[in-house]
């Protein structure tokens, strides 16, 4: 790593070395982006991320070579110790400088500050409150990211936005209107307007639009995109849509939420986390329900140009977006608190009592009885199954005004799917739990009940 400082009369050029600790080789990716962690007393491997260096600190660029690999813990290293000496450098007008065959990293480097680019060659005038900003943030997912003050790191004037969106069909357009509900009524005081941003394609037809916008929400049109590895009709085939995010470039930050979410307290504090910020889901990956996201258009062209060469792992956006960003900084479970239990998971299946966000994975609560979780019927569904959490999105539902309900009703198909595994599973003499199949329902959303079939 070379700092050079240029001396304009006489054209000549000092280099100055600067030293780093190079990080154990048996240090592996696994132990910087574990799969679980303790929230509160989690701590990072020893990276070293400071450099050495005999200069007073005044840089006119600083030039790096980055190492090759996926998942590289050295790579990270390099990335991270070139932005700590931008970051100090005492001249806020230099230059980043990459050499070698292998680009810099993107979630570090924002390609909206690359300046010049040959084929073994990059050159960055970074925007140092950004690059700052990653500085800030734990080496890796190992650590729960810190808040910050809003105003301190995204400035008075930054332009924020809630995101969602919607494609292919309406069958989420109730989930997105109690999406929209539960941020309002959750709001926080802020000097700063904070928009509701739904995009959507074609298949959101009129009368849905209406009452999106009756939500809050307000409606740009997209087109959607097709996830190149998915099977034809499966559920992921146009997931890509949800890359149209790093289009909304009229904004400076915005959290990204999918539309099975609601919102039990406010998430605005997610503004002030870097991109890409999200909750852990396996392994080493995020779940991409809930992301702090910061529009561009160079990176929605740069995640456009490796759609067909990265291979999503389950043929959606997650997988993905997972790879493209590798480096990520791990938000707290409770902003994106997932409906699924396991073995010896919160046997209570109840949602605890700090959860600011929940995911409905599953069969959705608009899509079941108000009074019954339609996910305890179906053997391979009952891991999503919560009567607390189910509750709850019901409960948002019935502090939306009447007209807005309305969006929420059964379509004959969804009562005869109900219908048909309730009587499934009242039936099957080695089913777990017979008491959710009996109970007695009075959804006023439907005339016909389990009784009414016997």
């Amino acid at each position: 790593m070379d700092g050079d400082v240029y001396d304009e009369n006489e054209l000549s050029v000092e280099s100055v070395s600067i030293e780093f600790d190079r990080v154990d080789e048996k240090l592996k990716w696994e132990e910087v982006f574990p799969e679980w962690i303790d929230e509160k007393e989690a701590k990072c491997p020893h990276v070293p991320l400071m450099a050495r260096f005999q200069n007073d600190g005044d840089f006119d660029a600083v030039v790096a070579r980055v190492p090759c690999g996926v998942r590289d813990v050295f790579r990270l290293q390099v990335n991270l110790v070139v932005a700590n000496v931008a970051v100090k450098n005492r001249n806020v007008n230099a230059y980043v400088v990459f050499v070698g065959s292998c680009a810099p990293m993107v979630e570090i480097f924002r390609c909206d500050d690359l300046v010049m680019h040959g084929q073994e060659y990059w050159v960055y005038k970074p925007e140092l409150r950004s690059l700052k900003h990653q500085t800030l943030m734990p080496l890796g997912s190992c650590q729960i990211a810190p808040q910050t003050e809003e105003e301190e790191l995204i400035g008075k004037e930054a332009k924020l936005a809630y995101v969602t969106v919607l494609h292919s069909s309406e069958d989420y357009v109730c989930g997105a209107i109690a999406l929209a509900q539960s941020i309002l009524q959750t709001k926080t005081t802020t000097s700063q307007t904070i928009d509701l941003i739904l995009l959507a394609d074609t298949s959101i037809g009129p009368k849905s639009t209406t009452g999106l916008k009756s939500a809050g929400w307000k409606i740009h049109r997209m087109e959607r995109i097709r996830s190149p590895f998915a099977q034809n009709g499966a559920y992921n085939e146009w997931n890509y849509s949800k890359l149209r995010i790093w289009q909304l470039t009229s904004y400076d930050k915005v959290i990204f939420i999918d539309s099975d979410l609601v919102v039990l307290e406010s998430i605005q504090r997610l503004f002030s986390y870097p991109q890409l910020s999200a909750a852990a889901n396996d392994l080493t990956l995020f779940n991409s329900g809930v992301m702090v996201v910061e529009p561009s258009e160079c990176m929605f062209e740069h995640l456009m140009n490796r759609t067909w060469e990265v291979r999503s792992y389950n043929g959606g956006d997650q997988g993905f977006l997972n790879e493209v960003f590798g480096w990520w900084h791990r938000l707290p479970k409770k902003v994106n608190h997932m409906k699924v239990f396991g073995a010896g998971r919160n046997e209570s299946r109840e949602v605890p009592g700090d959860v600011q966000a929940v995911h409905y994975l599953g069969w959705k609560p608009w899509t079941c009885y108000r009074d019954h979780d339609c996910n305890w019927d179906m053997p391979d569904r009952r891991i999503y199954a919560s009567d607390d959490a189910h509750r709850r999105w019901w409960k948002v539902h019935d502090s939306m005004p009447k007209e807005l309900q309305a969006y929420c009703q059964l379509t004959p198909k969804m009562n005869d799917r109900i219908i048909e595994w309730r009587r499934k599973a009242g039936n099957n003499a080695t089913f777990p739990d017979h008491a959710h199949s009996n109970i007695q329902l009075k959804d006023p959303r439907s005339h016909y009940f389990p009784s009414d079939y016997n």
